[in-house]
């Protein structure tokens, strides 16, 4: 399978670096082909790893990822020429943080998320949003945090959940510990996740956590 990864920060290059050891070819994507960091990622994951612009990624995948920051994502796969993807499955990882002189909070949240702006702006896409509500190594290794732990997703089509739920088992994820939350609109409760995320993070000062569902 063929991924097109878009954000070359960490957790772009993490996933990129885990589909890559599963086997899977990947483009990891950024605003300008030859962008630093992609081109050192290529060069160390080997002839599996490719680098290219937003819309190389775009035309190179399969399958999808968003891993640009909430803030910028809409723009990111404006200029990845998505929109002209109808059908494609994407993945979004987002996070809608924005750091001001109160403190950290988010760009959107409440009545609207990042995941429902994209799937608005792109209604030929199929969205799913996972994977923003842990660290970027709990993501492609669930197994670093002991014991059951959770992995939540939503998005309005079901076919496309069912293939984001064989791509986590990939990661490690059973899929007992995967809990989707229904349509897209479930996007805003997943995202506001992240200021909990933060204030645990205060307490127990490791990244390897996660929250677990008991009922």
């Amino acid at each position: 399978m063929r991924f097109g990864v878009f954000g070359t920060g960490e957790v772009g290059q993490a996933l990129a670096t885990k589909l890559v050891s599963l086997g899977h070819e990947v483009m990891l994507g950024s605003r300008q082909r030859g962008n630093e960091k992609a081109v050192a990622w290529s060069q160390r994951v080997g002839e599996l790893g490719r680098e290219g612009s937003f819309a190389d990624a775009a035309q190179f995948g399969d399958i999808l990822i968003n891993a640009t920051g909430g803030q910028v994502s809409l723009s990111a796969l404006q200029a990845a020429g998505v929109a002209d993807l109808p059908g494609m499955l994407l993945i979004d990882v987002s996070n809608p943080l924005q750091w001001t002189e109160s403190g950290v909070g988010l760009c959107v949240c409440n009545t609207d998320s990042v995941g429902e702006q994209i799937q608005r702006a792109f209604p030929k896409l199929r969205v799913v949003k996972t994977l923003c509500t842990v660290n970027n190594q709990v993501m492609v290794n669930p197994s670093v945090v002991p014991g059951q732990h959770t992995m939540f997703l939503c998005g309005n089509d079901a076919a496309a959940k069912q293939q984001m739920l064989s791509i986590l088992q990939e990661f490690g994820w059973p899929a007992e510990n995967c809990m989707d939350l229904g349509d897209i609109t479930a996007s805003r409760a997943i995202e506001m996740l992240i200021l909990l995320w933060l204030k645990v993070y205060d307490v127990v000062d490791t990244l390897h956590f996660n929250l677990h569902v008991v009922h």
